[in-house]
C-alpha cells in the first residue's frame, strides 16, 4: 500500500461554521492549499502582506502532503492571493478569532495505490472491522515530523531547563531530509551560533527575526530567545510530546485490556500503534465512549487501569506529572484535556478498484469518509489495511511490482474489457459511425 504519491492522492474538506458579522475585525478565507503545511501558508501570507503572526487565525492544522481547504481569518485588512499551491477566497467577516471550535467535521478522500488483488479481495473484511469497532484514536506520523528530523522533543529539553540546546533544535538543527532554504538558514546559525550580528543571507531568514532581535541584546538569555517563537508553536513542541504520550499509554492499556493476541501492529514514525480486531461483549462495553487523557501536572485518574497504563508510560520515560513544566517559563505549560479513545468514521465508502498507472501491474482505489476534528484520515486507511504493514510487506510488495505478469486469455482480457467499459466505448463509437454513414447517403 502507497499514499499520497501525487497530492491529488489525499484531499481534505473542512466542515465549519462561523457567525458572519459585517462589521467583524476578522476577515475570513477559504483556504485551499497544496504541499503547505498551515504554519508555511500562514506565514507566506504574513510575509506577503506585512500581517503580524498574532493577526491570523485558524481553525486547526492540515496535512502537507495531499490538497487542503481551511478556514483562515486576518484581522483588520483585506488580503488577496491567487498562487499555484495557495488560494484564498472571502467568506465573510467574524467578532472573533477562529479557534478548532469552529470545525464541525472534516471529509477525506483518498487514494490508495499500490495495491494487489488479494488486498482488495481482503478488504471487506476490514471494513466490516472498522464499522463495528471504529479505529483507536492515535495520533499519527505527521504530529511528530520533529523525529523525522532528528531534532527529538523540543519541549524535554526545555522542561530540563537547557534552554540553549533547545534553541539549537529550533533555529540551527539543519535536516538532511529538508531540501528547502529554511536548512541552509538553519545550517548557517549551526556555523556561525553566537554571532548573533552576522547576517544571514539565505531566504526565508526573516522567519526567526525576533529571535535574533532578542539574541542581539541578551547575547545569553535563550529563555527570553524561545520565548519570541510564535505561541503556537510553542504550544505545538508540548502538544507533540502529550501525543505520544497519549499514543503509548494506549498503546499499553489496550495491551492490558484487550491482549496482544487479539491486537494488530503497525509501525509509525515514533514506534508501534496498535488496534483491535475483534472485542468481546465485556470488552466492548469497558471500552465504549471511553477517553484517555493527554497528560499535565494536574491530571487525576478515576479509572485505576487508565492510571497504570499512564504512569508506566511516564516511569519508563523518566517522568512523573511533575515534571510536565517548564522551569520559570509559565508562558510554556501543559494543559489536562480528555482525548476519545475511539474515532469513528462516517459514510465510508470505497470505489472500484483499478489499474495504477503509477505502479505498473497493482491496483489503486479511492475511499471517502467522515472524521471529527483531531482524528487522523492517515490510520483509518492504515488501519483498513493493516496487513500491508506487517514486517515483510514491503519486500513482498517490491517483489510482485518486479515480478513479470502472464498475458490475459482471450477469454479473460474481453472480461476486462468489459468491466472497464471499454466494450461500451467501442460499440457506441460503431454506432456513430453508421449514423453518420446513414446521414451522408440520404444527402445525396
Amino acid at each position: 500500500m502507497r499514499l499520497k504519491q501525487r497530492p491529488e492522492d489525499f484531499s481534505v474538506t473542512e466542515s465549519w461554521r462561523f457567525d458572519d458579522d459585517p462589521q467583524g475585525a476578522w476577515r475570513v478565507y477559504l483556504m485551499d492549499k497544496q504541499k503547505l503545511t498551515t504554519f508555511e501558508a500562514v506565514e507566506r501570507i504574513c510575509s506577503r502582506f506585512k500581517v503580524p503572526r498574532a493577526d491570523v487565525s485558524y481553525c486547526g492544522l492540515k496535512d502537507k502532503q495531499g490538497r487542503t481547504t481551511q478556514l483562515v481569518a486576518v484581522r483588520g485588512r483585506e488580503v488577496d492571493l491567487q498562487d499555484d499551491d495557495l488560494r484564498l477566497k472571502p467568506m465573510g467577516r467574524s467578532r472573533t478569532p477562529l479557534t478548532a471550535r469552529n470545525t464541525t467535521s472534516n471529509r477525506f478522500a483518498v487514494t490508495v495505490r499500490d495495491l494487489s488483488e488479494d488486498d482488495v479481495a481482503r478488504l471487506p473484511g476490514a471494513v466490516a472491522e472498522v464499522q463495528r469497532l471504529g479505529v483507536v484514536n492515535y495520533f499519527d506520523s505527521q504530529r511528530f515530523g520533529p523525529l523525522k528530523h532528528g531534532q527529538g522533543f523540543v519541549v524535554k529539553e526545555l522542561m530540563r531547563g537547557d534552554f540553549e540546546t533547545a534553541l539549537k533544535n529550533v533555529i540551527a538543527h539543519p535536516s538532511e531530509l529538508d531540501a528547502s532554504s529554511d536548512a541552509k538558514v538553519k545550517q548557517f546559525w549551526k556555523e556561525h551560533w553566537g554571532e548573533w550580528t552576522a547576517r544571514n543571507p539565505h531566504p526565508g531568514a526573516e522567519r526567526y527575526e525576533a529571535v535574533l532581535k532578542w539574541l542581539v541584546k541578551h547575547p545569553e538569555d535563550y529563555r527570553g530567545a524561545i520565548l519570541r517563537t510564535e505561541p503556537r508553536w510553542r504550544a505545538l513542541q508540548v502538544f507533540t510530546y502529550q501525543s505520544w504520550l497519549w499514543n503509548e499509554g494506549v498503546r499499553q492499556f489496550l495491551r492490558d485490556v484487550v491482549g496482544m493476541p487479539h491486537l494488530v501492529s503497525i509501525r509509525y514514525q515514533a514506534g508501534s500503534l496498535v488496534f483491535p480486531r475483534e472485542l468481546d461483549g465485556d470488552q466492548a462495553r469497558r471500552l465504549k465512549g471511553l477517553t484517555f487523557p493527554l497528560l499535565a501536572p494536574d491530571s487525576r485518574f478515576a479509572d485505576p487501569q487508565i492510571e497504570k497504563a499512564a504512569m508506566a508510560v511516564m516511569k519508563r520515560d523518566d517522568m512523573t506529572l511533575a515534571s510536565l513544566a517548564v522551569p520559570g517559563t509559565p508562558e510554556i505549560h501543559f494543559d489536562h484535556e480528555e482525548r476519545p479513545l475511539f474515532s469513528h468514521p462516517g459514510r465510508l465508502t470505497l470505489g472500484e478498484a483499478r489499474p495504477d498507472e503509477l505502479n505498473k501491474g497493482r491496483l489503486k482505489l479511492n475511499v471517502a469518509f467522515t472524521l471529527p476534528p483531531g482524528a487522523y484520515a492517515t490510520l483509518v486507511v492504515k488501519r483498513l489495511f493493516y496487513w500491508t504493514l506487517e514486517p515483510g510487506a514491503a519486500k513482498k510488495a517490491a517483489a510482485a511490482r518486479a515480478a513479470p505478469r502472464p498475458r490475459p486469455t482471450p477469454k479473460e482480457l474481453h472480461q476486462q474489457r468489459k468491466e472497464t467499459g471499454f466494450l461500451a466505448v467501442k460499440r457506441a463509437m460503431k454506432e456513430k459511425k453508421r449514423a453518420a454513414r446513414q446521414a451522408s447517403t440520404k444527402g445525396r
